[in-house]
């Protein structure tokens, strides 16, 4: 990953077009290709990015230049340096991934066994699909043979959304699987992510731990 503090402007060209004025800015360069622009607040989402499969392409002046990054859509991504601050790299190796609490674990592992709680007619393709940003929790089919990801979440809330857009965008790149669509399950899904899902066209779907283990909940219920 290399990592760049540098005083810029970025500009975007593409489905539409954005401008962030000049001001001190982190640039991270990922192995993978991708490059996003991020400012010192706004938690971990970043101003402006390019997803990858995408090339950069930097000046020739190793303190001022052009950076122009280009996706293979042709969209691009021009970042107008006037001051690197900061320039450094480094080898962060391959991550063993998210390790999931014992109960979103065994969630997992019971939808893949009870895949048709989604929706009659799904059969699993596999659990812990790989992608490069990432495993997505269950790739599956629905009944009418489209591709589905599930991301699963003891409590659904907008990270985990946005995490399953970035898996299906990726995923939809794969001509063997598009049309990919994506269900966001969970024990609990907050009302600003379920919001987000139904914007995105992302099903939602609350999991009932009990009754996917095989055991009654003993509550009184009205209905």
């Amino acid at each position: 990953m290399r990592l760049v503090i540098a005083r810029c402007s970025v500009d975007y060209a593409g489905r539409l077009t954005a401008h962030l004025p000049s001001a001190p800015r982190l640039i991270l360069v990922k192995a993978d290709g991708s490059v996003s622009i991020h400012a010192d607040d706004r938690a971990y989402k970043p101003l402006n990015w390019m997803s990858p499969p995408c090339t950069l392409k930097e000046g020739a002046d190793d303190t001022a230049g052009v950076w122009t990054v280009v996706n293979k859509a042709g969209e691009k991504l021009i970042i107008t340096m006037e001051e690197i601050l900061h320039d450094s790299s480094h080898e962060l190796g391959v991550d063993p991934g998210l390790i999931k609490d014992g109960v979103e674990a065994h969630l997992q592992e019971l939808l893949a066994d009870r895949i048709e709680t989604l929706g009659e007619g799904y059969t699993l393709i596999r659990r812990e699909y790989f992608t490069a940003i990432g495993p997505v929790d269950i790739l599956c089919r629905d009944a009418d043979g489209q591709t589905v990801a599930v991301e699963l979440k003891r409590r659904g809330d907008i990270d985990g959304v946005e995490q399953l857009t970035r898996y299906l965008e990726l995923l939809n790149r794969d001509p063997h699987l598009a049309p990919v669509k994506g269900i966001f399950a969970a024990q609990e899904i907050k009302p600003q992510a379920r919001v987000l899902a139904t914007d995105r066209g992302i099903g939602c779907v609350v999991l009932d731990y009990d009754a996917l283990r095989g055991i009654e909940d003993d509550k009184l219920r009205l209905f």
